[in-house]
């Protein structure tokens, strides 16, 4: 049951947020305050509804790192979707125009915002996790990963490859970072940090969502697999092959924590649905 009311409790806040987020979307400064506040909002419903169905302190949600935490993934975010449109701006397939608006950019760290923590929350902070402890990391992170990637299918400009490069790209690495430090605030900074450099930054389409006007006025033209199409850089194969690096990265930081999950015993598994059924 704790794995029911854990859903619930992320789908309906996702749900309630995006729908707050969206009313208010014509409005940057609202936006803002609104993102925020459902991001923020998000984690206190997800702390309370752990404590009360596991029983234990919420501790992936501690205050305690919280801020350096979310700083390091949003620049490590921020540097790896750099490098990506670097990489193909040096190819001639970005051009940037001029400056772009910096009110619009401000809405979108609300928007982006609200977006990473519902995501992470529902699909690291749950899925993930609970997943994980029954089949160990290697399978949590390969199911969440492709039930992430198959999410952006959703999307207006979604596509099979796009949907696959998110799965590859960002399913396994916010689940490595994840492992890694055993907290959600890394993979919250470090969606945050890739969705507003995609967006307020670079002025690029975001998983198929397109009319993202941040700090730059630019646009982008060339083959698919190069730019990501009408799905963004994140369809790109350079966004590919860097975050595979860095989730390469993550997990050998695990491995060397010593905070990767092996796959429970069979009767071990038995055992203790038993137990929680009782």
């Amino acid at each position: 049951m704790r794995v029911v009311w854990q859903l619930l409790a992320a789908v309906a806040v996702a749900a309630i947020g995006g729908q707050a987020v969206t009313a208010v979307r014509a409005n940057p400064w609202l936006t803002f305050a609104v993102g925020l506040s459902a991001a923020w909002f998000a984690v206190l419903v997800y702390g309370w509804v752990v404590r009360r169905t596991e029983r234990r302190p919420s501790t992936e949600v501690a205050r305690e790192g919280a801020a350096s935490g979310i700083t390091r993934g949003a620049l490590i975010g921020l540097g790896l979707f750099g490098t990506v449109i670097v990489n193909i701006f040096f190819l001639g397939y970005y051009e940037v125009h001029g400056r772009g608006s910096v009110s619009t950019a401000v809405g979108l760290i609300g928007f982006m915002a609200a977006a990473a923590v519902t995501e992470e929350v529902l699909y690291r902070g749950v899925l993930f996790r609970i997943i994980e402890e029954r089949l160990g990391t290697w399978i949590s992170m390969a199911l969440t990963g492709v039930l992430f990637g198959l999410s952006h299918l959703l999307n207006p400009d979604a596509s099979l490859w796009g949907a696959i490069a998110v799965t590859l790209e960002a399913g396994g690495m916010f689940a490595a970072a994840f492992a890694a430090t055993r907290s959600l605030w890394l993979p919250i900074g470090l969606h945050f940090g890739w969705n507003f450099a995609a967006s307020g930054i670079f002025s690029t389409v975001v998983s198929g969502n397109g009319d993202n006007q941040g700090l730059l006025d630019a646009s982008m033209s060339g083959p698919a697999l190069v730019t990501g199409g009408d799905f963004g850089p994140e369809g790109s194969l350079y966004a590919v092959v860097f975050c595979v690096l860095m989730t390469i990265g993550f997990i050998w930081l695990a491995r060397r924590r010593g905070t990767i999950v092996p796959r429970r015993p069979r009767a071990e598994r038995i055992a203790a649905a038993s137990t929680l059924s009782r």
